[in-house]
């Protein structure tokens, strides 16, 4: 199994990389967020999954280990193949995806191609859980600071769905960087004052 390359990209397409390793030229599909990412002549390292089948051998690469280990596990979902589990990461982050996994937002889903209702409602049913295994052991949500997270159980805590809490929490970050202040520097009471005074108002 080829799990991680590094080398000198020799070729950029939308949806494939050509990665010099050893003198070798290696065809790697990626999604266009991926291929926007690199430049031509530039060292990569890619974190890639090998898909075998009777007829050939093809390479997907990623940026970071927590989109490889999702493009693998929502294959795991009956119907999803990888090119529509590259679709899914091309259209959502790995902390969009767990999100809609956990509220069970199908329509966030559906607007992957590929996916329609059906897909979406079975793709929730067989991950639900799996992907909160993920974010434990740091590979789904590597990028969700600790603070955001105690404020999301606090404001479920009190009420609030968690779809709500995200939506209060996203609304006070925005709040916050627009006075130039960082939400991380800010006490936790404060910010959860804070979420639950405006939160409360968008809920109505």
């Amino acid at each position: 199994m080829i799990s991680l390359i590094t080398g000198t990209v020799r070729s950029i397409h939308s949806d494939r990389l050509v990665v010099e390793v050893g003198g070798i030229g290696l065809s790697v599909l990626v999604n266009p967020s991926t291929s926007g990412a690199v430049t031509l002549g530039s060292s990569v390292q890619l974190f890639t999954s090998l898909v075998v089948r009777e007829d050939s051998l093809t390479l997907f690469g990623f940026l970071s280990e927590q989109a490889r280990s999702l493009f693998e596990l929502v294959q795991t979902v009956s119907g999803v193949g990888p090119k529509v589990a590259l679709s899914i990461l091309s259209v959502l982050t790995p902390e969009d995806l767990g999100r809609a996994i956990a509220q069970e937002d199908v329509s966030a889903i559906e607007r992957v191609p590929g996916i329609g209702r059906k897909g979406a409602q079975r793709m929730i049913l067989e991950l639900k859980g799996k992907l909160s295994d993920l974010s434990e052991s740091g590979t789904y949500q590597g990028h969700q600071p600790a603070w955001r997270e105690q404020l999301s159980s606090a404001l479920v805590s009190l009420g609030f769905s968690p779809k709500e809490s995200d939506n209060a929490i996203g609304a006070l970050v925005n709040r916050l960087q627009s006075e130039g202040v960082d939400a991380s520097s800010v006490d936790m009471s404060d910010l959860l004052k804070d979420a639950l005074a405006n939160g409360k108002n968008s809920r109505g």
